[in-house]
């Protein structure tokens, strides 16, 4: 399949593209530390929040240790600085099978396709560190932007519609994390740029996924919802942000040009 034709239902569901103007800031040799560590933290959100899901919504307390004991290594890493990035790849994989809750409503196929996501974002996470290295780009905490908390803020409080809101939410963050690679990967070098185009597939299916479970455990029409939330995520996308980071919004300097 085509990138383009990859790109065309992501596309369609997102209410904006990117700005050009993100695209020129992030293109700047200056700006691809900070483009790589938060795409780095990005991975690793991603599969906590997928984790997350697993934990609170499918899973026994059992299997929910044996899902924290495969994020530990990569957590370890990041928030204590410990460990050998290197040793990261022979760390990604469950040690226990998972099995949902007796009482669970949602069961193995939201296990199954949170799995595969959690495996793919940690292994991306685990190759972005390869770049870094190659790239001689230390580690170093930043501030997070603004996208992710403006969009879970809106979640619902009681259930199952807050799950079916987060479960859009991380539909619309992997549908535009493929947007901007696809946006980036033509004006950064080509060993980044393979990298950013060979991402696409995952994170295309990982919107599809989130997508798919949130319809099926709705169980009724969320079409108002997946509206409600694709204008505020096209808001954060277009309006002004001051810090420039993978997911932010236009840059503030770009207002004053």
């Amino acid at each position: 399949m085509s990138t383009q034709s990859l790109l065309l239902p992501i596309l369609s569901f997102l209410k904006c593209e990117t700005p050009q103007a993100w695209v020129d800031e992030a293109k700047k040799k200056e700006n691809l530390d900070i483009v790589l560590i938060d795409h780095l933290i990005c991975e690793l959100k991603a599969a906590q929040s997928a984790m997350f899901l697993i934990r609170k919504y499918a899973v026994d307390k059992q299997s929910a240790n044996a899902l924290l004991a495969w994020l530990e290594p990569f957590e370890t890493l990041i928030y204590k600085r410990e460990g050998d990035w290197r040793e990261l790849p022979s760390k990604n994989k469950l040690t226990k099978s998972v099995i949902p809750r007796s009482d669970s409503k949602y069961g193995q196929d939201l296990i199954d396709k949170m799995v595969v996501l959690i495996k793919e974002e940690l292994h991306h996470f685990y190759q972005v560190l390869e770049i870094m290295d190659e790239y001689g780009v230390e580690y170093r905490s930043i501030t997070p932007c603004r996208y992710a908390k403006g969009m879970l803020r809106n979640v619902k409080t009681f259930e199952p519609d807050a799950m079916i809101d987060k479960l859009i939410v991380g539909a619309y963050i992997e549908a535009r994390s493929c947007e901007r690679f696809a946006k980036l990967a033509p004006h950064v070098d080509k060993r980044l740029g393979d990298f950013y185009i060979s991402l696409l597939r995952s994170e295309a299916r990982h919107y599809q996924d989130y997508l798919a479970l949130a319809e099926q455990i709705a169980g009724k029409d969320i079409a108002d919802r997946i509206k409600f939330f694709g204008e505020l995520e096209a808001e954060l996308i277009l309006t002004a942000d001051e810090d420039f980071k993978f997911h932010s919004g236009v840059p503030a300097c770009s207002f004053n040009d």
